[in-house]
């Protein structure tokens, strides 16, 4: 009764946190959240509890496997999105996750070394794909509702997974608990609200912090055998704020950089017209 309990109450507090912060930073910042391990760590972490840390440990394993579909996934919607608007942005991020979910099976008894490391290449190549989004993309007015309805449905993945964990086994629950439902609800609200580069900017947000949750993942499938959940979970925790940290400082870096060299660049072409201009009067 208390895991049932727990369950839902943090996973909509962790959703709703989420989404209010897609609301406040737009739909870039929301994609990054909603990338966090939102559903897999409730699920590797409930599956702990109630079917024990081996199930657990193998359940996280295959969803850092899931972590590649959720890549392919990201870049087919974003492939899509300027063609075939959202309904079609979505019918592909589908077909994506789901041949990355199926690509992924012989990979599943990998070192998890080795699957995090396919994992960062993969995300390091889909965000090469992905079209490049507007920076500070401005957040999209939407109905407070859908709120609402990316808490429900979260707590009903996480509920029916480990529901349905015991039939199911460690393995698929694990890739079950990558469903991008969440991030397409995120994408389509974003997309329909602000148009394609919103939805882009949603991927590109989910890719940016897609390595953070496969080192929360690692760590979990690495560790709560032998540590045991609750010193699992805290590792795994620092682990992605460090990650995030880095990667956000990486980011802010890079657009200083782009935002320095358009200045210098805009500066150079104002004063290529003031010579042009100076030229024609004399």
């Amino acid at each position: 009764m208390a895991i049932a309990i727990l369950k839902l109450l943090l996973t909509p507090l962790l959703i709703g946190g989420a989404s209010l912060g897609a609301r406040r930073w737009g739909p870039t910042a929301g994609g990054w959240i909603v990338s966090l391990p939102l559903t897999s760590g409730p699920v590797a972490f409930f599956l702990a509890l109630a079917q024990g840390p081996a199930f657990g440990a193998a359940a996280a394993r295959a969803s850092l496997a899931g972590c590649i579909a959720i890549a392919l996934y990201c870049t087919a919607w974003s492939r899509a999105a300027t063609l075939r608007g959202w309904p079609g942005a979505l019918a592909a991020g589908a077909a994506g996750w789901l041949a990355g979910a199926l690509a992924i099976q012989p990979a599943m008894g990998w070192p998890i070394p080795v699957l995090f490391g396919l994992v960062v290449a993969t995300t390091a190549g889909a965000l090469r794909i992905v079209p490049a989004a507007e920076p500070l993309l401005p957040a999209p007015s939407t109905d407070r509702r859908d709120v609402g309805v990316r808490m429900v449905t979260a707590t009903a993945i996480v509920v029916f997974v480990t529901g349905a964990a015991p039939i199911l086994g460690p393995g698929p629950s694990g890739v079950l608990a990558m469903l991008p439902i969440i991030g397409s609800i995120l994408a389509i609200f974003a997309q329909r609200a602000g148009g394609p580069t919103h939805g882009i900017g949603t991927q590109r947000g989910i890719l940016s912090g897609l390595v953070g949750t496969a080192a929360f993942l690692a760590v979990v499938a690495g560790a709560l055998e032998a540590w045991g959940v609750p010193l699992t979970f805290m590792a795994a925790i620092a682990t992605v704020v460090t990650v995030q940290a880095a990667i956000l400082g990486a980011l802010r870096r890079i657009r200083g950089t782009a935002a320095a060299t358009a200045g210098a660049e805009s500066t150079a072409s104002a004063d290529a017209r003031s010579i042009a201009a100076a030229i024609r009067e004399g």
